[in-house]
């Protein structure tokens, strides 16, 4: 048989074929295992011209350029390899599979087989196995197990995109770091940071630096905190800020749940109602924006700003309900109210802002200047357009006791019911109504003690000047008469169901807390911050770079733009 040199070319190219099969089915070839990289391909020539010390490989019709190199594999349309430097550059739809863990796809790449350090560019894709990353350059340290890019980054996540200028993939905690311009976009929100690191597996991402979370109802903003991108739920510190539509809540340390739509506070809490002009403050707190409440506890205090003086509420427990048009304001347990010419203390407190009326529940009391009234409950009423104290209303058991300072007693009136007037937020006149008596202490002009007045009428209306008592008018059947000081005995000088509370009156914004021991905070479990990563880059990669790569020594660099923003010290 006569053998022809095209048989002979199709005996070699049937092997070859049959070798890039083999290798491809059999991970366990010595090929992967071999120090040099290995090229298979139906198609070798050399072009000393344009490619000097180098073998071109090219594709054939039924196969890509194949190749294998210590358990990673390539398929490209073409292939450069420089065997004396075992370096390799891929051309055209270059594919490359390290087992199960990366996956990439590339218009072009290079690999060194001694620093096994490679690059990809052109429509980079990779996946490892999920998320998938898109990117223009891609550097891949095999040795480390890390992806890197610093020329802009997309990662796709089962719930969310990121976006960054930089960005580094560990793949053995299987975590990304994503640094400047960093943009997480989901459909019910949009993250915004300077430093995220995003783990693939639980969908974790750690804030670090300013970071804003924006949503359709509600915008988070802290400088240190952690979000479940699967779950919608985080926890921040550091500066951390929950904004809603009308209102503004600030801590130590916030949580939030968007799905629930619930918020919690810890420490140094302040929450402010920008519609209402009213803040409260705490050191724990539980936001629920779908019944539109706020629920806050320890050293607890409501204010009511206003321009020429504002109203302090403090108590054990406060909560502020309903829309922001008609918010209610409730006080539990030893409340304490407080304003530069008004004070009062109560079991329990009520307050509509949408009617500005407030009421005192269970052992109510008011001072006024000198004086202090008490009654089984007491009202308030504001106006709603000045927020001005409008009015004051005691049902039932109304007592008016004003100290008489210069003969150390007691003026004291009492009646069922009490009306008191303001003017200029001073309580200015008083009406009492129903079965009045009063004992009144009468002095000379020199503020001696003439005698100590006694009477009953129906009615009797009292005129305030500065705080003090300056005018009593009884009306209906008044009965009084003056009885001399020595002839009135001290035990016959109160009238029944005196009570004088002064020691309890507040004279500054301090004596909200009078009596009561500081809070003991809370102590915060923090964010740590993240290890200073080391460089991606290092001498041996720079060492050992090619002189026919397209990289430069100036890119196998890490430069301090794009470096780790913010961490420790390993």
């Amino acid at each position: 048989m006569k053998i022809t040199i095209s048989t002979i070319l199709f005996f070699i190219t049937f092997l070859c074929y049959g070798q890039v099969q083999q290798i491809e089915n059999d991970d366990s070839t010595s090929a992967e295992n071999d120090s040099i990289i290995n090229v298979i391909s139906e198609y070798q020539f050399i072009d000393e011209e344009n490619y000097p010390d180098a073998i071109i490989y090219a594709k054939s019709d039924a196969q890509q350029v194949y190749v294998v190199h210590q358990g990673i594999k390539m398929w490209c349309d073409q292939a450069v390899f420089y065997k004396k430097d075992n370096f390799l550059r891929a051309l055209g739809s270059v594919r490359m599979n390290q087992g199960d863990s990366v996956l990439m796809n590339s218009k072009y790449a290079e690999y060194n087989g001694n620093t096994q350090l490679a690059f990809a560019a052109g429509k980079v894709n990779m996946r490892s196995p999920e998320p998938t990353l898109s990117t223009d350059t891609l550097y891949f340290d095999r040795n480390k197990q890390q992806a890197y890019y610093r020329s802009g980054g997309t990662v796709k996540d089962t719930a969310s995109t990121l976006t960054s200028r930089v960005g580094r993939f560990f793949m053995q905690e299987k975590k990304y770091q994503f640094i400047d311009d960093v943009v997480i976009v989901n459909p019910d929100y949009i993250i915004n940071s300077s430093q995220v690191n995003f783990y693939t597996e639980t969908g974790h991402a750690y804030l670090y630096g300013p970071s804003t979370i924006k949503g359709k109802a509600s915008t988070v903003y802290c400088e240190r905190g952690f979000y479940d991108t699967r779950n919608d739920y985080g926890h921040f510190v550091k500066k951390s800020r929950i904004d809603y539509n009308n209102r503004t809540v600030t801590g130590d340390s916030l949580y939030f749940n968007r799905v629930t739509n619930f918020a919690s506070a810890t420490n140094n809490i302040v929450v402010t109602d920008t519609i209402n002009n009213s803040i409260i403050k705490g050191h724990y707190a539980e936001v629920f924006r779908d019944k539109d409440s706020v629920f806050i506890t320890k050293r607890a205090v409501a204010i009511s700003l206003q321009e020429a003086d504002s109203v302090y509420i403090h108590a054990d427990t406060l909560m502020v309900t309903g829309p922001e048009d008609n918010r209610i304001v409730r006080g539990f347990r030893d409340v304490r109210l407080f304003k530069s010419d008004l004070s009062g203390r109560c079991d329990s407190i009520h307050t509509r802002q949408s009617t500005g009326l407030t009421k005192m529940i269970k052992k109510p009391v008011l001072w006024s200047g000198k004086s202090q009234i008490t009654g089984d409950s007491i009202h308030l009423q504001s106006n709603v357009e000045t927020e001005k104290l409008d009015s004051l209303r005691v049902f039932y058991n109304a007592f008016i006791v004003d100290k008489d300072t210069i003969h150390d007693g007691y003026n004291q009136i009492k009646g069922k019911e009490l009306i008191g007037l303001f003017k200029d937020n001073e309580l200015n006149k008083v009406k009492i109504d129903k079965n009045v008596e009063n004992l009144l202490y009468v002095s000379n002009e020199s503020d001696e003690l003439v005698g100590i007045n006694k009477g009953t009428s129906s009615k009797l209306e009292i005129t305030f000047n500065n705080g003090d008592i300056a005018i009593i008018k009884p009306i209906g059947n008044p009965k009084d008469e003056t009885i001399p000081p020595d002839e009135l005995p001290e035990n016959a000088r109160r009238l029944r169901g005196f009570n004088w509370r002064g020691e309890e009156q507040l004279n500054s914004v301090d004596d909200l807390f009078m009596g009561k021991p500081k809070p003991v905070l809370t102590k915060i479990q923090g964010l740590p911050l993240p290890l200073q990563e080391e460089d991606f880059f290092d001498e041996n990669n720079s060492s050992q770079i090619n002189e026919n790569s397209s990289l430069k020594d100036k890119k196998l660099i890490d430069k301090k733009e794009d470096q780790q923003l913010i961490g420790k010290k390993k």
